[in-house]
Formats: C-alpha cells, sequence, structure tokens
C-alpha cells in the first residue's frame, strides 16, 4: 500500500474538483437573469444539428480518458495537461464571476423526434444556457489534443495524433451546431488555449525547465 501510495502521488492534483465543482454549481444556481447575452451575427447562420451530440457527449470520454492515460504512465505529461486544463478552467470561472453571460438562441427541441434529441433536451436540461466564455468544452478539447501532439508516446503515432485533431474538431463544432455556446465563446477559448500553451508547453516552459537545471547545476 505504500509504495502504491507513493507511486500515485500525483493524485492530489484531483484535489481540484473541490474548488471546482463548488464555484461552478455556485455559478449555476445563482447566474439565472441580468448576465450579458453572448450574441453575434454568425451564430445565427449556423443551423441546429442535434447528431453533434455525440462529439459534443464524447468530450467526457476524451478528456477524463486522457487524463487517466498519462495519469498512469506519464506524471510529468499529466501534470502538464493538468496545468493546461485546471489554469483555463479557473480563468473561465473568474470570468463568469465578474462578467456574468450566457446565450439566448436555444432551439425549442422535441426529444419524442429522436434519439439525439432526446439527448440534447437532457443536456439542456442539466446544463443552463449561462456561465458560457469561454467554452470549456472547446477549451478542454485542445488542451487534450495539445498534450498528446507534446507526448512522447505519441511522437510515432500519426493514427492517433491525426484522430485526435479529428476529435477535438468535431468536438469544437459541436459546441455551436447544438446551439450550446456562441461563436465568440469558441474564440475566447481558442485565445485563451493559445496564451496558455506558452506558459505550459511553449517558450515560457522551456524557460523555467532551463532555470531549473541550472539552479540544480550550481547547487
Amino acid at each position: 500500500m505504500k509504495n502504491l501510495i507513493k507511486k500515485y502521488k500525483h493524485a492530489w492534483v484531483f484535489l481540484y474538483a473541490f474548488i471546482y465543482l463548488p464555484w461552478f454549481f455556485y455559478l449555476e444556481r445563482t447566474v439565472t437573469k441580468h448576465y450579458h447575452v453572448i450574441h453575434v451575427a454568425l451564430d445565427d447562420h449556423i443551423p441546429f444539428n442535434e447528431y453533434f451530440i455525440i462529439p459534443y457527449l464524447f468530450w467526457f470520454l476524451y478528456v477524463g480518458g486522457a487524463v487517466l492515460y498519462f495519469f498512469f504512465t506519464d506524471k510529468q505529461d499529466f501534470y502538464r495537461l493538468c496545468a493546461f486544463l485546471f489554469s483555463g478552467m479557473t480563468i473561465s470561472l473568474i470570468i463568469c464571476t465578474l462578467y456574468p453571460n450566457g446565450t439566448d438562441f436555444r432551439p425549442v427541441i422535441d426529444p419524442d423526434k429522436n434519439i439525439f434529441c432526446s439527448l440534447v433536451s437532457m443536456i439542456y436540461r442539466a446544463d443552463t444556457c449561462t456561465n458560457v466564455l469561454p467554452s470549456i468544452h472547446v477549451y478542454n478539447s485542445i488542451g487534450v489534443h495539445i498534450a498528446i501532439m507534446n507526448s512522447k508516446a505519441f511522437a510515432h503515432s500519426s493514427k492517433i495524433r491525426v484522430s485526435s485533431f479529428i476529435i477535438m474538431v468535431l468536438i469544437c463544432l459541436s459546441t455551436v451546431f447544438l446551439k450550446q455556446h456562441s461563436v465568440l465563446d469558441g474564440l475566447a477559448a481558442i485565445t485563451m488555449a493559445y496564451g496558455m500553451y506558452d506558459v505550459v508547453y511553449g517558450s515560457m516552459y522551456a524557460h523555467s525547465r532551463r532555470r531549473a537545471a541550472e539552479k540544480v547545476m550550481e547547487s
């Protein structure tokens, strides 16, 4: 048991759930009116398509599966992925707290039309149309794809890398075709991911690693 705890002591990262979930559900309960409506003209030209519920729901497996895979296989990749995801999720909560926001273009769904509409109706009931900017669905999907592209384990696995890209794109598209998010929510998530990449994987990360290595050598 002691060896098991030592091997997986990086599980402490999952304690973030005790910060994120209460904060998120608090916003879901309290941001119900008098919020800023996120809506651009392009949103009106994107048709509702219930079949996009498939990639939308696959997001849970895509993100959760990646986190667990790196948890058990590569501690450094796990830490970087979680740093990317949790930083963005926290920024999103701060934005939604200081700038309450939501959408106003969800269509009326007939859950009896087909299984896909039934699932969309279920999602609509469980997830309000508030706290949408930036889109965590988009941001976390980008984060998982970045982690896969930067992992040595998948450096020579073009099938996984291409599949991950396709899944990421479909998930991002699903947010607007299901009318869960405005195009602006997705663009905000992409912008946030671009900035966070430099911190977690880019030049800022490389610089911090070099400084850490230099300090070890000096000591």
